[in-house]
């Protein structure tokens, strides 16, 4: 299975690259999990968001694997329980050979990326930092696969 992490966002604090392969690391061998960086568009010349958020969307997609199932993060999308996470992840790679999660940098994503998107997905309803929601998502995919493998997900 091909899960990739494409995220604006790079040089990121050595904290966020020690958790971010913490999780990488606890996956199983069946499970590749690769993040994608994608260099955040300057903010120079007047640029307006608009164009800094389309700038970025090209990147994006040109980075995208054929053939995959997009998931975009946004703080407005749906949200599962981990147990209804690791259900998802289930019908998601029966679906398809690959996932693909695209994380927005600090103004977030394209208008255009949420329509052709798979799927709208919140981690929080919170704002979170970008940088912070690479590493909270590679726990929650390395939770629902233990889920899925038949390990407690919490102690009860």
């Amino acid at each position: 299975m091909k899960v990739f992490i494409i995220a604006v966002g790079n040089k990121m604090p050595n904290w966020i690259q020690q958790g971010f392969n913490e999780y990488i690391k606890r996956l199983p061998h069946e499970i590749s999990l690769q993040l994608i960086e994608i260099k955040p568009e300057k903010r120079s010349n007047g640029k307006t968001v608009e164009q800094l958020l389309c700038s970025e969307s090209e990147r994006i997609l040109a980075a995208l694997p054929s053939a995959c199932r997009m998931i975009v993060l946004d703080e407005h999308g749906h949200q599962w329980t981990t147990l209804e996470f690791s259900q998802v992840i289930k019908q998601w790679l029966l679906d398809s050979n690959a996932i693909a999660f695209v994380i927005g940098g600090a103004d977030g994503l394209h208008p255009s990326l949420k329509r052709i998107a798979h799927k709208t997905f919140a981690l929080s309803h919170l704002t979170l930092p970008h940088a912070m929601v690479r590493v909270v998502l590679a726990e929650q995919l390395y939770r629902a696969v233990s889920v899925l493998q038949g390990h407690p997900y919490h102690r009860n």
